[in-house]
C-alpha cells in the first residue's frame, strides 16, 4: 500500500504535467514569450513559495543554513534543466503535443533514470541503489523491465507521430510544425531536462533536514524544488525577456485589445497546474524512495497524457488505422510499464 500510494501521487503529478500547457492555448493575442514567461513566474516562483511554506514552515532556516556548495550544485542543474524546460516549449510548438512530449520527454526518461544509477556505481551513497545492485534484486530487475517497457512505448508513440507527420503533409495541424527545427530543439531539451532529476539528488540533504526537524516527510523534496526553480526561473527569464526586446513585444503586457485579465489567469493557472507535477512527484518520491523509480514513473505518466490529449484534441484526426494502432500500442505498452515498476517497487516493502 506504501508503495501504491508512490505510484499514484507520481500519476496524479504526471496528470498535471501532461495538462499544463492546454490554458495557454487560450490566452490571446500575446507572443510565445510573454505568456511562457507570466506562467514560470506562477510556476517557478509564486506557486512553489506559497506551498512550500504551508508544507515546510521555517524552511527559509533550512536554506539559510545548507552548505552553499549543496545550493550551488542545487541552482546549477535548476539553471541547465531551465535551459531545457525552455526548449521544451518551443518543442511543443514546432512538433505537436503527443510528438513533442514523446521525443523530449523520452530522452529525459532515459538520462534522467539511468544516469544517477550509473554514477552511483563510481560514487556509492548511503541509501542509493546502483544499477549493478538493481540488476541483483527481484524488485530492481521489475523496475529495469518497467524502463525497458517505456522506451518501447515511448518508441512507438514517437513512431506515430513521424506516421502522421508524413500523412499530414500539406493539412493545417494547428501548431507551427516543423521537423528539422522540432528535433533539434527536442534532444536538447531531453537530455538538459533530466538535470531536475540531478538537482533533486543533489539537494538530498535539504530533504534530510525536513526530516531531522520532524516535519512532514512527505514533502521533504520541497525546499529542494524551490532552489531548483530559482535556477530554472533564472535561466527562462533572461530569454523570454530578449525575445520580448527583439519581438519589440513588451507591449503585451498591457494591451488592452488583448483580454489581459484572462490572459494573466490563464497563465498563471497554467504555471500553478505545472507546478503541480513536481509537488506530487515529492510525494511520491518520499513514499518510493527510488530516484530511478520515481522519475521513470513520472516522465511515463507524462507522455502517456499528454498523448491522450492529443487524441482528445483530434491531433490524429486524419490518419490511417496503421497509425491509430501504432499510438493506441504506445499508449497501452505505457500503462503497462507504470504497473510493472509499481510492482517492481512493492516488491521492496
Amino acid at each position: 500500500m506504501y508503495a501504491l500510494f508512490g505510484v499514484i501521487f507520481h500519476v496524479i503529478g504526471g496528470v498535471a504535467a501532461g495538462s499544463f500547457y492546454m490554458p495557454y492555448k487560450k490566452v490571446k493575442k500575446w507572443n510565445w514569450e510573454s505568456y511562457w514567461i507570466v506562467g514560470g513566474i506562477s510556476a517557478w516562483l509564486i506557486v512553489p513559495l506559497i506551498l512550500t511554506a504551508v508544507t515546510v514552515p521555517g524552511f527559509s532556516e533550512i536554506i539559510k543554513s545548507a552548505p552553499q556548495n549543496i545550493l550551488g550544485y542545487v541552482f546549477l542543474f535548476g539553471v541547465l534543466w531551465g535551459i531545457g524546460g525552455l526548449t521544451f516549449g518551443l518543442g511543443i510548438r514546432y512538433l505537436g503535443l503527443s510528438l513533442g512530449n514523446s521525443l523530449i520527454l523520452g530522452l529525459s526518461l532515459v538520462f534522467g533514470a539511468l544516469t544517477p544509477l550509473v554514477f552511483y556505481i563510481f560514487y556509492p551513497m548511503a541509501g542509493k541503489a546502483d544499477l549493478i545492485q538493481m540488476v541483483q534484486t527481484r524488485s530492481g530487475q521489475f523496475v529495469i523491465v518497467g524502463i525497458v517497457l517505456s522506451m518501447i512505448g515511448i518508441f512507438l508513440c514517437g513512431k506515430a507521430g513521424m506516421m502522421k507527420e508524413k500523412q499530414i503533409s500539406g493539412q493545417k495541424t494547428g501548431t507551427e510544425f516543423n521537423l528539422k527545427k522540432g528535433l533539434l530543439v527536442a534532444i536538447l531539451s531531453g537530455i538538459l531536462s533530466a538535470c531536475f532529476n540531478y538537482g533533486i539528488e543533489a539537494g538530498k540533504s535539504l530533504a534530510e533536514e525536513v526530516i531531522h526537524l520532524g516535519l512532514n516527510p512527505l514533502f521533504q523534496n520541497n525546499v529542494t524544488f524551490v532552489v531548483l526553480l530559482w535556477g530554472g526561473l533564472l535561466t527562462n527569464l533572461i530569454w523570454c525577456l530578449f525575445l520580448n526586446y527583439k519581438n519589440k513585444s513588451f507591449k503585451d503586457y498591457s494591451n488592452t485589445n488583448s483580454p489581459l485579465f484572462k490572459n494573466y489567469f490563464l497563465c498563471f493557472l497554467a504555471g500553478a497546474i505545472w507546478f503541480l507535477q513536481f509537488f506530487f512527484y515529492g510525494m511520491g518520491e518520499s513514499r518510493l524512495g527510488n530516484g530511478a523509480s520515481s522519475w521513470v514513473l513520472h516522465m511515463t505518466a507524462i507522455i502517456l497524457i499528454g498523448n491522450l490529449w492529443g487524441v482528445f484534441l483530434k491531433e490524429w484526426k486524419g490518419v490511417n488505422k496503421r497509425t491509430k494502432l501504432t499510438i493506441s500500442m504506445g499508449i497501452l505498452i505505457l500503462l503497462s510499464s507504470i504497473g510493472v515498476v509499481g510492482y517492481g517497487n512493492s516488491l521492496s516493502y
